[in-house]
């Protein structure tokens, strides 16, 4: 089974496919081999990358949260849902950690995938480093008030590595935190609920063990994924801390390091 990230690891700096990799990637899905995308996305980010890649199968999204079938677009298992009444927990202590932040919450349920974005409810002045636009604003209370699979965390005059450093000592493991961007933004979701946990599941509906699953990623919330995995890839442009864990290091993305190492087999 092949296992790769999205954002920084599939996509370069372009933020598109490539003929390489689209290429490649078809041929693994041809050789009868699942190849499942393991992302921070949301469900209804994953469409504009499984179609072009002619990928019918499972995604792992929301760092491990969602279980998401390509082909039906639909969500097939929830795990790790943050209850209202931690979420109100959680932004009391951020709010004293990181004076100035600002919330956003995601929220799915089974089911097809609810594309008009009612479940991605922000705060004014939420920033999205991959651009703003998106999700429906709200009171913290509104963010707060309902059960989501992660919370989202930003702030303009930080990195998301400060940040990380300043909450990762907050929770008492009640909760973990990761981030996939170095642009101010970090996630919040269950503890325990990783890309690895969504793959060990998807893994076992193939009976494939982890002994046979190559794993490529770029950021921390890939680590886990890399780790538990036969064979982790991390990408030039990763952060050390995935470079640490990796068992190789191919070529960035620009450069299609995910193409580089298949090309190999297929």
């Amino acid at each position: 089974m092949i296992a790769s990230d999205v954002d920084g690891t599939l996509l370069g700096p372009s933020e598109s496919l490539s003929a390489r990799t689209i290429a490649t990637v078809r041929r693994v899905v041809d050789a009868g081999v699942p190849f499942v995308l393991a992302s921070g996305r949301p469900p209804r980010w994953i469409a504009p990358i499984a179609r072009p890649l002619e990928l019918t199968g499972y995604a792992v999204c929301a760092n491990g949260a969602v279980l998401y079938d390509c082909g039906a677009e639909e969500i097939v298992e929830v795990h790790g849902l943050l209850e209202p009444a931690l979420l109100h927990d959680i932004a009391s202590a951020l709010d004293k950690a990181l004076p100035g932040c600002r919330l956003a919450s995601e929220r799915v349920a089974t089911g097809a995938v609810d594309h008009d974005m009612r479940n991605f409810v922000i705060e004014p002045d939420y920033h999205n480093p991959w651009g703003d636009g998106e999700g429906r604003t709200g009171p913290r209370a509104e963010v707060l008030g309902h059960p989501a699979i992660k919370l989202l965390v930003s702030h303009r005059g930080m990195t998301s590595e400060e940040m990380a450093s300043a909450v990762n000592s907050l929770f008492d493991r009640d909760v973990d935190v990761t981030y996939s961007s170095s642009g101010g933004l970090v996630e919040i979701a269950a503890h325990g609920i990783t890309k690895a946990t969504g793959l060990a599941d998807v893994a076992a509906r193939f009976e494939v063990p982890a002994d046979r699953v190559i794993a490529f990623g770029d950021m921390p919330n890939d680590v886990e994924m890399l780790s538990w995995a036969g064979h982790g890839v991390a990408m030039a442009n990763g952060h050390q801390q995935v470079l640490d864990v990796a068992d190789e290091v191919t070529g960035p993305a620009g450069d299609d390091g995910v193409a580089q190492v298949l090309e190999r087999w297929f």
